[in-house]
């Protein structure tokens, strides 16, 4: 039987309620059976994988591969992750490259079968890093069926502070959190724009993030969210805001809910509606 993560509460509390219980709640999780089945499976097969060819035609790795990187969607797009790995990441021009989801290129570097003549699959400490990143995954998706603002906190609370942290100019950290659905949809919903933001051309977007990203944290770069401070106002501004969308599609919900149902007076209804 698999272990169900606990989340009490919505919001910024149940954000702290996960993060003070977080490491006893991940590692029941791994102890399930289904992961260690996986884990097992993987420990034992993948150091004989030389080729892409040979990793997407054995599923059980498959899924391991993919789900330590977030694309868990794509086991059965075989022929799109395979050309993925075999073009690898050197090549500018390579498929991991020219896409704006920068899982599918950390993906290719991290197996490294188009990278080098010998995959990175036979290094005895392969395992390990690929079934680490595999569990963390794995938990946030679990996390994910109970609150799905909570998944995508953890998703930027693992990704942002590397992201901030890089050389990177200004503008590239914008654009590479534009191109992540989890980032994007978080920053989007902490700084208070609408979803019609992203219907905007790129550059036009990168202007906006910064003018509203300077407006509520003081300054637009994203370099402040490498520090733990700034982060965690951000997850805040982001959780509060979440909820809040919530309750308010519940409440209209349960007024319209009610009106159909003919149930109320016509005073009560009023006071819903107001």
């Amino acid at each position: 039987m698999s272990y169900t993560p606990v989340v009490p509460l919505s919001g910024y509390a149940g954000w702290k309620f996960l993060n003070r219980t977080i490491e006893k709640q991940q590692a029941a999780f791994v102890a399930s059976a289904e992961i260690q089945r996986n884990e097992d499976y993987f420990r034992e097969k993948i150091g004989g994988i030389k080729t892409a060819e040979e990793l997407v035609s054995d599923r059980r790795l498959l899924t391991v591969a993919l789900g330590a990187f977030g694309l868990d969607d794509d086991i059965n797009n075989k022929y799109f992750i395979r050309k993925v790995l075999e073009e690898g990441t050197l090549d500018t021009k390579s498929l991991a490259n020219k896409l704006s989801d920068k899982s599918y290129l950390a993906l290719s570097e991290a197996f490294g079968f188009g990278d080098f003549s010998t995959p990175r699959t036979v290094l005895s400490d392969f395992a390990d890093g690929i079934l680490a990143k595999y569990e963390a995954r794995q938990f946030e998706i679990a996390v994910g069926n109970a609150d799905q603002a909570m998944r995508l906190a953890m998703t930027v609370q693992r990704e942002l502070p590397e992201l901030a942290a890089d050389d990177a100019s200004e503008s590239t950290k914008w654009y590479q959190i534009i191109g992540s659905p989890a980032l994007s949809e978080v920053m989007r919903t902490a700084l208070g724009l609408p979803d019609s933001v992203g219907s905007l051309n790129v550059d036009q977007q990168v202007n906006v993030y910064k003018q509203k990203t300077e407006q509520i944290f003081g300054s637009s770069d994203p370099s402040q969210f490498a520090g733990a401070e700034e982060l965690d106002k951000l997850l805040k501004s982001y959780l509060l805001r979440a909820q809040l969308t919530d309750t308010s599609s519940i409440s209209s919900g349960s007024a319209a809910l009610q009106l159909l149902q003919g149930g109320t007076s016509g005073n009560s209804i009023l006071s819903i509606l107001v």
